[in-house]
């Protein structure tokens, strides 16, 4: 990973954010959760170690308002969710036809997390190949505010008629962004074009650890999203020392302006270069997820300080201002 950054950008960073994916799992009880934790407790005591969480229950289903508006009361003013698109969208229509499903979607409770609503993943199957104009039709449709979001939910059809949502959350303001990323599972999106289409769209491509998907770092938006799910047995393999140092590398060069040496690696503008970076750990089957996301959370904070105590040192040196540190948790 090289750290290739100008002068200017020497004391910014990006919000890193480092969590789950999911959390209600029976074997984590007794073992993360502490015993006698009532289970409608869960979220509550996640969101003390971390700052984000994947909510997963969206893929499978519509959710109802009230389940967001709980999932939001839940948690700190300043936490964020990542939210899974549904199933229905990328698995089942395969991005055919999709504009109804999308006004459903959001239009199931979204919009009631307000400023607690982070980037919306997009995930597809293995059986699903790139095909340029569906993806771009795909990210057209998107949409990038939650003024946009809400506009489309309006679009719902009979499967959310009252239980719907959508507004805009009070004291959100409608022009507020709405990211979105996607995970690749085929050989056939590991090419330029496809990269330059996501770049063009600010969407981000996922950098997903896996056994056997693609592993691609390019960084195609202004954030970047990561998912280990395990490299070694899918879901159930957790990350030693030295692979928690590697990805920590990775992670504080994203925040910090570093350039991933990806596949179809491009220069980025340098005010573009400093990048909010989401890491979200899926390996839950051995409840290796939540101390693995913990122990890298720890590993990214003292390399973000170590770096910035070394430009600090570097800037008083030549009599410029001390920067304030940022990034990490």
């Amino acid at each position: 990973m090289k750290l290739e950054r100008t002068k200017a950008q020497q004391a910014k960073a990006g919000r890193v954010r480092i969590g789950i994916s999911g959390w209600r799992y029976a074997g984590w009880r007794g073992v993360f959760y502490p015993p006698g934790l009532p289970q409608r407790r869960e979220l509550e005591f996640a969101a003390t170690r971390f700052s984000t969480v994947e909510i997963n229950g969206t893929f499978y289903s519509l959710q109802k308002p009230q389940y967001f508006r709980d999932w939001s009361a839940a948690t700190p003013q300043d936490f964020l969710f990542a939210v899974k698109g549904s199933r229905f969208v990328t698995h089942m229509l395969k991005l055919r036809n999709a504009e109804q499903a999308l006004a459903n979607f959001f239009a199931s409770g979204l919009l009631e997390l307000g400023r607690k609503l982070g980037p919306i993943l997009w995930q597809f199957p293995p059986q699903v190949r790139y095909e340029r104009e569906r993806f771009a039709n795909f990210f057209e449709m998107l949409p990038r505010t939650h003024g946009q979001a809400a506009e489309l939910a309006r679009r719902h059809d009979h499967r959310v008629k009252g239980r719907a949502a959508i507004e805009v959350a009070e004291g959100v303001p409608e022009r507020r962004a709405i990211r979105h990323a996607v995970e690749i599972r085929d050989e056939s999106f590991a090419c330029e074009e496809f990269v330059g289409l996501l770049r063009e769209h600010d969407v981000a491509l996922v950098v997903a650890d896996t056994v056997s998907w693609p592993l691609l770092f390019d960084v195609t938006a202004k954030f970047v999203y990561c998912r280990l799910h395990g490299s070694e047995e899918l879901y159930a393999s957790g990350y030693e020392e030295d692979a928690l140092e590697t990805w920590a590398e990775r992670v504080a060069a994203w925040a910090l302006g570093g350039r991933a040496e990806g596949r179809y690696a491009c220069e980025a503008e340098p005010e573009a270069c400093m990048r909010d970076v989401y890491v979200y750990f899926d390996n839950d089957a051995k409840v290796r997820a939540p101390f693995d996301a913990m122990g890298l959370e720890r590993k990214v904070s003292e390399r973000l300080r170590a770096l910035q105590e070394r430009q600090t040192a570097g800037g008083a040196k030549a009599g410029r201002p001390t920067p304030r540190p940022s990034g990490g948790r």
